[in-house]
């Protein structure tokens, strides 16, 4: 008796597995790629994390090894026929300009850079018109931007000042993230204020491209007017 009883259980349970596994085979594959989707997001995050330390470690590096360099700007050699290329304005006609006297101490106390703007409405049509564009432009397509700003020390003087547009992206808005970074670690120390104005003066887009999506989020909040 107990052998028909073990033997009938066990035909059960073949016939369970039987009708069952066409169901359990295809909840253990999901389940399978779900964790592989799990472990691709994951090993993606990773990644991109270690650029963006491996980006910002450049950026520190860089300025580790520049040290209290000078800043090495050229002169304004030309007034018309200007030309802004990718976010980046013509060397020629705007290679940046700075206040001599302005220092670490002095940029980083709150309210600095209200004290110091001053570019007049004359001004930006002498800018606008070298790089061929008529003045006022339509609102929030363009501002007359400084390229090294008044937070990094940066003058109201015509070479250091150009018409930047917002489109296509990076454009000025995108720009003034690049300023708040560098005034940031100016400020708490981590980089020289000669190394902040050369690094936004020569490339600024490198260091845009540095900073992760993280970073940028957590700058346009800290900024935000």
């Amino acid at each position: 008796m107990k052998t028909f009883a073990l033997a009938a259980f066990a035909v059960a349970v073949f016939i369970v597995l039987v009708h069952f596994q066409p169901a359990l085979v295809a909840r253990l594959s999901s389940a399978s790629l779900e964790m592989e989707q799990r472990i691709d997001s994951l090993v993606s995050s990773a990644s991109k994390k270690a650029t963006t330390h491996s980006g910002e470690r450049a950026i520190l590096a860089a300025a580790a090894a520049y040290g209290s360099g000078p800043l090495e700007l050229g002169q304004r050699s030309q007034t018309t026929e200007c030309v802004a290329e990718g976010g980046l304005p013509d060397s020629e006609c705007t290679p940046g300009a700075v206040f001599a006297s302005a220092t670490r101490e002095i940029i980083c106390v709150s309210g600095y850079t209200k004290t110091v703007r001053n570019v007049s409405v004359a001004t930006k049509q002498k800018i606008y018109g070298a790089y061929g564009l008529s003045y006022p432009q339509k609102s929030g397509a363009y501002e007359a931007d400084h390229l090294i700003p008044l937070e990094l020390g940066g003058s109201n003087d015509i070479a250091n000042l150009f018409p930047e547009s917002a489109e296509p992206r990076p454009g000025f808005h995108e720009k003034d993230v690049v300023e708040n970074y560098l005034n940031h670690e100016m400020c708490k120390g981590n980089i020289s204020l000669a190394f902040a104005q050369q690094q936004i003066a020569e490339n600024w887009l490198l260091v845009w491209q540095s900073l992760s999506q993280d970073q940028i989020r957590e700058l346009r909040s800290e900024y935000a007017n």
